[in-house]
């Protein structure tokens, strides 16, 4: 029997579009906190062995921040006549640096925006848990 030579040019181009695939965004539901997180998608259980997620997801996440404020201080009703308890402001006009630790992190019900991945050399699908998503009316999914 003769093969259909269109048929295999069919095989071949759906093989190559297939390893080629565009990866299209999802929304998962956590159901363990990190750092053993557990995420359920399309019901299926990811462990963390199965997931990236953003390092400020995590708790104790620290970063530093910096900036320069200019401002005053209110005045202030005060004093009891005498000039030095009258109502004055103060100028505010400092370099700053502040450090951040963020305490919270994606608990159980949370939803999540994750994307697919093929990481290097891996051989099975893995996703990156992009960030905790919410409706803007803060309606339930």
């Amino acid at each position: 029997m003769n093969k259909n030579p269109y048929s295999e040019l069919l095989g071949i181009m759906h093989g190559v579009a297939g390893a080629h695939e565009t990866k299209q965004a999802c929304i998962g539901t956590v159901k363990q906190s990190p750092p053993a997180l557990v995420v359920t998608y399309n019901g299926i259980e990811l462990n963390s062995d199965e997931l990236y997620i953003s390092e400020y997801l995590l708790t104790e996440y620290a970063r530093t921040t910096r900036g320069h404020i200019v401002s005053a201080t209110q005045n202030r009703a005060g004093g009891g006549g005498d000039a030095e308890f009258a109502s004055h402001n103060h100028d505010i006009n400092n370099d700053y640096t502040e450090s951040i630790i963020t305490t919270d992190t994606l608990v159980p019900g949370d939803k999540v925006a994750m994307l697919p991945v093929m990481p290097e050399g891996g051989k099975s699908q893995q996703y990156i848990v992009i960030d905790k998503i919410v409706r803007p009316d803060r309606r339930e999914f």
